[in-house]
């Protein structure tokens, strides 16, 4: 069983966190993200380490204590290293090119996917059989990379389509 809620989430240097009620904002060279915890935890902060503390010893006290420490770590990772995922094509005639803003999916089908992406992530695609997502928002990003995925998976015997990179 992991023990990751017992580690209070360190603050780098440049990177600011404030509590209001259940609501912790973390401020850092990237941006700002927030979290609104549940009443089950306890969040302070002091000097530069956020400590969440159950409220009793139910087991979604506990369930709650583990996630909203790694919440509070995924905000703090996000507003400083931010978030990355990468995806490969792989096909005969499957490209990818950035227009403005907007991603031109070239996948074999009868038309050319635009895709744009959300306030708060950027799109590139370094090359034609490349993209790259980023943001501070962890969720964010995973749920572009997997919507630009979902135009064309990677089928199973050949391996054409979009990927992860790893």
């Amino acid at each position: 069983m992991s023990r990751i809620w017992k580690k209070p989430v360190e603050l780098p240097s440049g990177v600011t966190a404030s509590v209001s009620g259940q609501t912790v904002e973390v401020k850092g060279p990237k941006g700002s993200r927030s979290f609104t915890a549940t009443d089950d935890v306890s969040i302070t902060v002091e000097d530069n380490l956020v400590r969440i503390d159950p409220r009793g010893k139910s087991k979604r006290a506990r369930q709650q204590w583990g996630m909203s420490r790694t919440q509070v770590a995924n905000l703090v990772k996000g507003v400083t290293e931010g978030f990355k995922k990468e995806l490969e094509i792989q096909g005969v005639g499957y490209r990818a090119q950035m227009q403005g803003t907007t991603l031109k999916l070239n996948l074999g089908l009868s038309h050319d996917v635009d895709f744009v992406a959300p306030e708060g992530v950027t799109v590139t695609a370094p090359k034609q059989t490349e993209i790259v997502v980023e943001g501070i928002d962890q969720q964010l990003v995973g749920q572009v990379a997997a919507n630009i995925r979902a135009w064309r998976a990677p089928e199973p015997y050949k391996g054409k389509g979009i990927r992860y990179k790893d």
